[in-house]
């Protein structure tokens, strides 16, 4: 990949999504900045590039409408060619996801189709519209948790929805390996996010919680886990395509 790569990050108006957007384009990466209802955000993330000598712009797209996602290709592919010359995509980062966390006897079928929906149903038909548009020897990252390797009451489907998401890393990796192109699986462990109402940002308790359950003895910075995504996009990982590559600090070891 040259320098100048295009590389698109779902869910990108804040949090990890931001902090993937930043780090690719710390590497010379233009960016396409996806959002579903934090418009203004995903403004503030572009600012944040182009403040910073890179080049970036934001399209809407919801994850949980795939009948939507045509259309978005279409957009994306006209955006692609008005803004930057260029017919394809180098990167797809899909991070958006929710966090829905009940015990089995709470969870309805409502939340369980909304965590399924937006966290394995959206990626998968989202891959799949934009793969005519990857470059050969493009490379897909899908962010996952370290939930899906240690677990706590409560996270039983969400975490089920992003190991789905890593068993699909592995099989794309290989249907898409002939075209070069990698796929591969980041996990982030706890993170001072807003995610999950920024429980692991704010509050001390479960921060010092947390930090105590980790090999590194803190909870991650979003910058941390954005690194390392772009990182695995780099041609410094080129030998790297279906695994699942775990940025946790060491936590529940």
């Amino acid at each position: 990949m040259t320098d100048h790569r295009i590389a698109l990050v779902t869910g990108a108006s804040r949090g990890l999504g931001r902090s993937a957007a930043l780090g690719l384009a710390r590497r010379g990466a233009r960016v396409v900045v996806t959002y579903r209802g934090g418009a203004e955000g995903a403004t503030d993330t572009v600012q944040m590039i182009q403040d910073a000598g890179g080049d970036a712009v934001a399209m809407r797209l919801d994850l949980s409408d795939v009948e939507s996602f045509a259309a978005f290709a279409t957009e994306l592919a006209e955006e692609l060619r008005t803004r930057w010359g260029s017919t394809r995509l180098d990167v797809l980062v899909n991070n958006a996801g929710i966090g829905l966390f009940d015990r089995l006897d709470d969870v309805t079928v409502e939340r369980f189709d909304a965590l399924v929906n937006t966290n394995f149903r959206g990626p998968f038909f989202l891959i799949q519209a934009l793969v005519p548009h990857l470059a050969e020897g493009g490379r897909v990252i899908n962010v996952s948790t370290s939930l899906t390797r240690h677990v706590s009451p409560g996270t039983s489907v969400y975490a089920a929805s992003k190991a789905a998401l890593e068993v699909l890393s592995r099989s794309l990796a290989v249907e898409l390996g002939p075209r070069g192109i990698r796929i591969n699986a980041v996990a982030p462990g706890p993170t001072a996010t807003d995610f999950n109402g920024g429980a692991m940002r704010d509050d001390p308790e479960l921060i010092g919680a947390l930090a105590a359950q980790t090999a590194l003895g803190r909870v991650g910075k979003p910058d941390e886990i954005g690194d390392a995504i772009a990182a695995l996009a780099s041609e410094d990982m080129r030998w790297v395509t279906a695994e699942r590559i775990e940025v946790s600090g060491g936590a529940l070891l």
